[in-house]
């Protein structure tokens, strides 16, 4: 069975297909073509290189077809090449593909804007600024915050992931591969313990007086600007904070001017069943950043947030030549229009239904497991020596290794490299998760 792609002769199959050796012959030779013209420093964690893809398919230039476990790190949340999407960018380029919003704008932009304020946690006015990526809007959400508030301090988590730009550098906690060898970094910035309750078997309250305290000693509560905090932490291993921790974090920012900044650029666009992934903790942030999956594949990020926060940047403080692209703010309002229409909310509950249950199956088999975790179609697996409780760094590569020779792709992650995650489109099916899993249990049984 196939899937035609619009307007195309290509087909992508339902199921993963493998014909050659992985790589195959057409991608070696593109690698070579790679390494020649690519710079070391973008590295892939698979060689393979892709050709077309569908749903919860991707298929490469050597036509196989591998089942996707990762959506290009949560980017096609509602699968490769939504018909809808598709669609809509086509309509959009013949229309008008640039024309820069702060110059001539345009109904696109201000209709994501409307969504998002919309669909973000508050029933409060809120306002956006469109950019192109996750680290863009990190960055401008903390300008923001600090123009509002006068003061110059960050505050961020261990374990976090922020971005790839100087300041975004400086506010991760993993330093390799992310910052090392690129300082200095930007200034004012600091990082507090955070709630992992596998390895500190603290409550969130007690959790969130430890960060707290950590805060006021060494910062001072009074010279910060902003507490930005992933609510599922994406790059650190899909870390889910234990209850009332983040409430009574949002609350002393509260009680202290302190703007409360929600990173959902991993977690959000009804990845965890939510919209954004805040509404599990009953999280009422004052800023909003969203990106990857908002716009289907295309490149678009936002920060939503309080409109007197947001107009607290003058005239001409916020934007980018790029912000807000016509043709991906088109596709923008298509995914949003598809969450709505279709229903896809519970397609992320469906997929926790089907998929934690199986690795949960695994975790008792195979006794590395040391924990399943995560939220909708956002899971992980912690995989630590059980005898010691240390993190196994080499073993993830290892399955994701085998699973690709299979035909599914899984990502790995953690601050120890010691995690699998699994982020699928809505798009997939049970069957096709099912099949997923069966390969995991023969990865981990080939151990």
């Amino acid at each position: 069975m196939t899937d035609v792609l619009p307007d195309t002769l290509a087909t992508v199959p339902t199921e993963r297909r493998v014909v050659t050796a992985i790589p195959g012959p057409k991608s070696v030779a593109l690698q070579a073509r790679r390494t020649a013209a690519v710079s070391a420093g973008v590295s892939s964690a698979l060689p393979v290189f892709i050709s077309r893809a569908h749903g919860a398919i991707v298929v490469d230039v050597d036509d196989n077809a591998f089942l996707d476990l990762g959506a290009g790190i949560g980017v096609t949340t509602i699968g490769h090449t939504d018909d809808h999407v598709v669609a809509a960018a086509q309509q959009q380029l013949g229309e008008f593909v640039h024309t820069l919003f702060t110059i001539t704008p345009y109904e696109e932009y201000v209709r994501v804007a409307e969504l998002l304020a919309e669909h973000t946690p508050g029933d409060f006015a809120k306002k956006t600024v469109l950019v192109n990526s996750g680290a863009e809007a990190v960055e401008n959400g903390v300008k923001i915050a600090r123009k509002y508030t006068g003061r110059g301090g960050v505050a961020v988590l261990e374990h976090a992931y922020h971005g790839r730009t100087n300041l975004t550098m400086a506010m991760n906690f993993k330093a390799m591969p992310y910052s090392l060898g690129y300082g200095p970094f930007a200034g004012d910035v600091h990082r507090a313990p955070n709630s992992y309750p596998l390895h500190d078997g603290l409550s969130g309250p007690d959790a969130a007086a430890r960060t707290i305290s950590y805060l006021e000693k060494t910062v001072g509560a009074s010279d910060l600007a902003c507490l930005v905090v992933e609510p599922i932490q994406g790059e650190g291993g899909f870390i889910v904070p234990a209850d009332g921790y983040l409430p009574a974090l949002q609350d002393w920012c509260t009680a202290n001017g302190i703007v409360f900044i929600a990173d959902e650029i991993q977690s959000g666009m009804a990845r965890t069943g939510a919209y954004f992934a805040s509404e599990h903790f009953g999280l009422v942030p004052d800023l909003v950043l969203s990106a990857k999956g908002i716009a289907g594949g295309l490149p678009l990020a936002g920060v939503t947030g309080r409109a007197e926060i947001m107009d607290a940047s003058q005239p001409g403080g916020l934007g980018g030549t790029f912000g807000g692209n016509p043709v991906a703010c088109a596709a923008a309002i298509a995914v949003f229009d598809r969450i709505e229409q279709d229903g896809l909310l519970s397609e992320a509950s469906r997929i926790e239904s089907v998929l934690k249950p199986a690795l949960l199956a695994l975790q008792k088999k195979y006794p590395i497991i040391a924990e399943v975790r995560g939220v909708g179609a956002m899971l992980a697996v912690e995989l630590n020596d059980p005898a010691t409780g240390a993190p196994l760094a080499h073993v993830p590569g290892k399955v994701a290794a085998f699973a690709a020779q299979q035909g599914v792709l899984v990502l790995t992650a953690g601050t120890y490299s010691n995690v699998l995650r699994f982020l699928p489109s809505l798009a997939i099916t049970d069957a096709q998760l099912a099949d997923a899993a069966e390969v995991l249990d023969a990865a981990f049984a080939a151990l």
